[in-house]
């Protein structure tokens, strides 16, 4: 007869069950293991950072506390035998349209905590995505398709202001404006160290260095290790102003403002006090171990005009030198607010859709607060056209973009380049189980506790960022070449090769494309 030593199951992590837990612990996933296959390496107790899995010496037993997995797949990964298998928990209750497990999941957290939920990466709710509703046109006969391995297919774009008319080139009153190139037409979306691991980020900007594109520092600074990419890098000036001087705006190619964000429109942002190492202390430039809070506005922005403030300041202290960027959320009336943005002088809009990405989010405001990148897209690139200064900035779309095909049909609608977060961390190996504001990411990710780091090789993240934009630009060359055009220039804006299915009159009117067939 087994003998349980007294205190031996607090040891082990685990307690006896209270009657409240029947409630208040219903697990969302379950981890099952075929016992004859384990063969007690002990590897799945090793790889958890979630405290899911414990071994129990005395009678070589590995238990589970199903309630702290969050099917991060690790354990199922690096199991040596394949002996583990994590699977949604039991039937769930009674079958109910209105109440999911996210609904009273959450109701049951809040009545123990009292607390705001918190989640990462972007929205999941079941919104229809217009990128799904949008085909692409495809030449014919009286047009040729182009071949894009036997003829050359420009990717490159110039992002920034443009001059108005080519005939001012070379006369007294031409004004140059700085333009960044991308070689091709996607960028890596601002992550800041701290809400990502520095393995990442420096993954990151050696692969955009490579692919001659361009890399977002985010709110967090610049660590002293991202400056020979410099050249790639575009800082951000966001409402904590964190790590922002003189020597941080020139050690870049573009200086972005954060006005918002997609994940969480009109709120600010917070880096938990026990997440500031040393080096993100000496990067963000506070104290070590305090909480790093953006607040919900900028506090010296309350107007276009002091936006423009803001802007013009930044371009003095880089000396005219870099394009000034100004990112927003995707809102109601995104059209008239990007106008704004433009007429205070930026040289670059940022349109940042609800589905996009973010370290930590209260969940309800994530999944509730926002627009579709699509009609946002759609709506800034018209009101620009319609009021004659399209010319005057670049628009670079992000927000949810999840394959080449997001990016052709982006670009039709008037983006000039995309930004990829929640790809590039999945080439990384990012499973979206949404834990990314605890700190404790599996993959080496969106953590810095130096025993997960090791887990994400710098140049294992470099190479599979190149592999996927590479495997991404070959599929545009394609998509350019089927719908006859030779450059990506020739695609923006260009709502004719895109076709909507199943979408209303008005939908289709909002994004400025034809219903298919006609």
């Amino acid at each position: 007869m087994y003998y349980e030593e007294p205190g031996a199951r607090e040891s082990l992590g685990l307690r006896t069950p209270k009657h409240e837990d029947l409630f208040h612990s219903h697990p969302e996933y379950k981890v099952e293991r075929d016992d004859a296959k384990c063969i007690r390496c002990l590897c799945c107790v090793r790889q958890c950072p979630y405290e899911t899995t414990f071994y129990d010496p005395m009678r070589n037993v590995v238990y589970d506390v199903h309630s702290n997995c969050v099917n991060c797949k690790r354990c199922e990964v690096m199991c040596p035998t394949q002996a583990i298998e994590i699977k949604k928990w039991g039937c769930g209750f009674r079958e109910n349209h209105h109440w999911k497990f996210r609904d009273y999941g959450a109701a049951y957290k809040q009545s123990d905590t009292g607390a705001v939920v918190l989640t990462g990466l972007g929205n999941d709710n079941p919104y229809m995505s217009y990128f799904d509703r949008m085909v692409l046109d495809a030449s014919q006969v009286t047009n040729p398709s182009i071949d894009p391995l036997r003829e050359p297919m420009e990717l490159r774009t110039y992002i920034g202001r443009k001059m108005e008319n080519l005939e001012d080139f070379g006369k007294e009153s031409f004004q140059e404006y700085p333009n960044i190139l991308a070689e091709v037409p996607i960028a890596f979306a601002p992550m800041s160290f701290g809400a990502i691991s520095l393995n990442f980020q420096k993954g990151m900007a050696a692969a955009a260095q490579e692919l001659g594109t361009f890399f977002n520092t985010g709110e967090g600074g610049l660590h002293e290790d991202l400056l020979p990419y410099k050249d790639n890098a575009i800082v951000q000036v966001a409402s904590g102003r964190f790590g922002v001087s003189k020597r941080y705006l020139m050690n870049s190619a573009a200086c972005e403002i954060k006005i918002g964000q997609g994940a969480k429109p009109g709120i600010g942002g917070h880096l938990p006090g026990e997440k500031v190492t040393a080096e993100i202390s000496k990067t963000r430039m506070i104290p070590e171990g305090s909480d790093a809070i953006s607040p919900a506005p900028q506090h010296d922005i309350y107007s276009i005009e002091d936006l423009r403030l803001l802007i013009y300041a930044i371009k003095e202290a880089t000396e005219y030198t870099r394009p000034v960027s100004v990112k927003i959320a995707a809102v109601h009336n995104v059209a008239a607010i990007a106008s704004g943005i433009v007429r205070a002088g930026a040289d670059i809009i940022v349109v940042d859709g609800f589905r996009g990405g973010t370290g930590a989010a209260p969940k309800i405001i994530r999944d509730h607060v926002g627009i579709p990148l699509e009609v946002a897209l759609a709506a800034v690139d018209e009101r620009l056209r319609r009021e004659k200064i399209r010319h005057m900035a670049s628009i670079i779309a992000t927000g949810g973009i999840r394959s080449s095909a997001d990016v052709v049909k982006a670009i039709a609608l008037g983006a000039d380049v995309v930004y990829i977060g929640t790809a590039a961390m999945l080439s990384a190996g990012c499973t979206l189980c949404q834990q990314c504001h605890r700190g404790k990411c599996a993959w080496g990710i969106t953590t810095n506790r130096p025993d997960l780091l090791a887990r994400l090789p710098v140049e294992m993240a470099k190479e599979r960022a190149i592999n996927l934009v590479k495997g991404w630009s070959r599929e545009v060359k394609e998509m350019l070449g089927l719908m006859g055009l030779n450059s990506i220039e020739s695609l923006r804006g260009n709502r004719l090769k895109l076709r909507g299915v199943g979408l209303t009159k008005l939908e289709l009117e909002t994004l400025g494309i034809r219903q298919a067939g006609v």
